[in-house]
């Protein structure tokens, strides 16, 4: 299927057909790529030790912070704001990605030799600049990239994002095979970065970048930017806060097994957000505040739909952790089915108000969306921190889970406050994550109690690194 891109007419597909496509090919593309990751991670197990995958769970962990400390909140803001198809705001939108990507890669080199010392890894120090060399490819990717997710033209995208994917594994392997060492892993990284730059400069279709500053859109990127930077900063206590904390509570083999049983029972997770920042916003934006019933209704079917998809493959997930692990993994790695069974059965809670905070940002309420993102990273974090405090992981798992039911009503609040609140939905699907999560753990409890320190599952404070 090819994508012919419109910059200045809205494309005459339905917005429901569009996003039907859209999240197709998002999710084949996710599917595939996520596929190929996990083949090449059974490979890279045999090839490198638990420590490297430790020691790269950090290096991508501080990635992350970098990028998420610094997110202006371009992509979004070009999806949602009605100037989104000028040649004016999409290039001052580039020239302030480019420079936000040079300083990402500045900072990653003033910050890797504190990290090594914080760590207590001197690999860091080295790893950290070249592996951060992909950040600064991605300020050099095009806006056509946020043009085709603002239209819901995706089938190209997708196929050069996989194109992009599969090289660096390749790469990243060949590496590995001939290296034995963790540098595979960020040169692997930096590849992929670069290869994806290539593809979407030159084989996505639309109008060449360049260099310019427009006031007005200065302003508003940066009015739209300034409550998504602060929302971004506690983004990353979400998404990577586990293993900032575990990094100092476990050993470095410890966190690399954790690692492990994260990336493969974050799956559902990672397609679920990646559907959502993709389709709902151009949804949310083309059907307003009290909009007609017939549009509500199916935006109602789609909230049901995904929820209930990604609830559901949460659930085999959870109960197949341990058959999972055991099948694709030897036996260094054991444990980690206990992660998966534990992150799957508390992610299960975060799919039923998945969707809401983007209806926030597509009516331009940034502020909204960072103060829910405050309140999620606040409450998520500290019972992550208390639990891991006094009953390490396991305890950590359990503050998890108590920190997404005090979040939950401060989400639909701001659901409400959209029109987009839906009770029944809530109601039902939070229910049935509460029962099928605790019968996952109830199943494969056995694997879980490995969490628990004094197990002899590995996972405990004040190991040796």
């Amino acid at each position: 299927m090819s994508d012919q891109m419109h910059t200045t007419a809205v494309p005459q597909a339905g917005i429901m057909l569009r996003a039907a496509r859209g999240s197709v090919w998002t999710a084949m593309s996710f599917v595939a790529s996520q596929g190929f990751r996990l083949g090449s991670n059974l490979i890279l197990t045999r090839l490198l030790f638990p420590e490297a995958f430790g020691i790269m769970a950090l290096v991508t962990m501080i990635l992350v912070g970098l990028t998420l400390f610094s997110d202006m909140g371009t992509g979004p803001a070009i999806m949602q704001s009605k100037r989104g198809d000028e040649p004016d705001f999409l290039n001052t939108a580039w020239t302030v990605q480019i420079l936000r990507g040079g300083f990402l890669w500045l900072a990653a080199c003033a910050l890797a030799y504190p990290a090594a010392l914080f760590y207590d890894q001197p690999l860091i120090a080295q790893l950290l600049p070249v592996a951060s060399l992909s950040l600064l490819c991605a300020g050099f990717e095009p806006t056509r990239v946020d043009t085709a997710n603002r239209h819901l033209l995706l089938g190209r995208l997708t196929a050069l994002d996989l194109a992009a994917t599969l090289f660096g594994i390749a790469v990243m392997l060949i590496l590995a095979a001939a290296m034995r060492s963790v540098w595979a892993l960020a040169l692997g990284g930096v590849v992929t970065g670069l290869t994806r730059l290539v593809l979407l400069t030159v084989f996505l279709p639309g109008a060449r970048n360049r260099l310019h500053w427009d006031r007005d859109a200065g302003r508003e990127l940066m009015h739209f930017g300034f409550w998504i930077f602060l929302a971004s900063v506690c983004g990353f206590l979400v998404s990577q806060g586990d293993r900032v904390i575990l990094g100092k509570y476990l050993s470095i083999q410890g966190l690399g097994v954790y690692n492990i049983g994260a990336f493969l029972a974050m799956f559902p997770v990672m397609l679920g957000a990646t559907v959502t920042s993709r389709i709902l916003i151009p949804i949310y934006r083309e059907h307003p505040e009290g909009s007609d019933p017939v549009a509500r209704a199916r935006l109602v079917r789609l909230r049901f739909y995904l929820t209930g998809g990604l609830i559901a493959c949460l659930t085999f997930f959870a109960l197949a952790g341990p058959f999972i692990v055991r099948l694709l993994y030897d036996d260094r790695y054991t444990s980690a089915g206990g992660v998966m069974v534990a992150i799957a059965s508390i992610q299960m809670v975060a799919m039923v108000f998945l969707t809401y905070d983007q209806a926030a940002l597509a009516r331009g309420d940034s502020r909204g969306f960072f103060v829910v993102s405050a309140a999620k990273a606040m409450l998520q974090t500290f019972g992550f921190l208390i639990g891991a405090h006094y009953l390490g992981l396991a305890g950590a798992m359990i503050g998890q889970v108590v920190g997404m039911l005090l979040y939950f009503p401060i989400i639909s609040r701001l659901a409400w406050r959209h029109k987009v609140w839906d009770a029944r939905h809530d109601a039902l699907f939070l229910t049935l994550a509460l029962l099928l999560g605790g019968f996952a753990v109830w199943v494969n409890w056995s694997d879980v109690a490995l969490l628990v320190p004094g197990s002899g599952g590995g996972f405990h404070g004040g190991a040796t690194r």
